[in-house]
């Protein structure tokens, strides 16, 4: 009985690294990935990162985007615009990269605790401004901007798109949950 116990968490735990790195992958793959629109380009890697919550939990998921962080940080092009390196994360738009990490523990602490929809989609919210709020804050220092010039090249040109990510996320994340925990039993 023991030797079984053993082989089943051996089982778990290699499958909880396995979907955790390679959600890693899936977020080097989409955020470079951007629309250039002005000083911040509009990137896929909060839809990443939100995938990421729905199909792993809070811990793997922010650890996912911790690692893509490292990734980036040693230099791999996995930034937005194919960047990377530590003059991506000292420049004007590293706070936000930075902020992703409260909010993908914000974000996925909600996720995983309350099964209401809104609520999910009121915690990534809440998870994006404060992500907002680290990332303008870091540009105003960097870039010399004022807050209200910032937020309106950083922070309201792209609330409708990170409002479509979160809404895409809530809607094929559960989804593909679903299949990958059938698939696997």
């Amino acid at each position: 009985m023991n030797y079984e116990n053993t082989r089943v968490s051996r089982s778990i735990q290699t499958y909880a690294m396995v979907s955790t790195a390679l959600m890693t992958a899936v977020t080097c793959i989409l955020a470079p990935l951007s629309v250039p629109i002005g000083p911040v380009p509009i990137s896929f890697t909060n839809l990443a990162i939100y995938l990421s919550l729905y199909l792993l939990d809070w811990k793997r998921g922010t650890l996912s985007y911790f690692l893509y962080l490292l990734i980036g940080f040693a230099g791999l092009p996995v930034f937005s615009g194919f960047t990377g390196g530590v003059a991506k994360l000292a420049g004007p738009t590293g706070g936000y990269i930075v902020g992703f990490i409260p909010m993908a523990i914000i974000a996925g602490i909600v996720i995983d605790h309350c099964q209401k929809r809104w609520i999910q989609l009121l915690g990534m919210i809440v998870g994006t401004a404060i992500c907002y709020a680290l990332g303008t804050a870091w540009f105003c220092m960097q870039a010399g901007y004022t807050v209200s010039a910032a937020l309106a090249v950083c922070v309201f040109p792209f609330i409708p798109a990170d409002l479509i990510k979160m809404l895409i996320a809530m809607t094929i994340g559960p989804e593909i949950r679903k299949r990958v925990g059938s698939a696997i039993q």
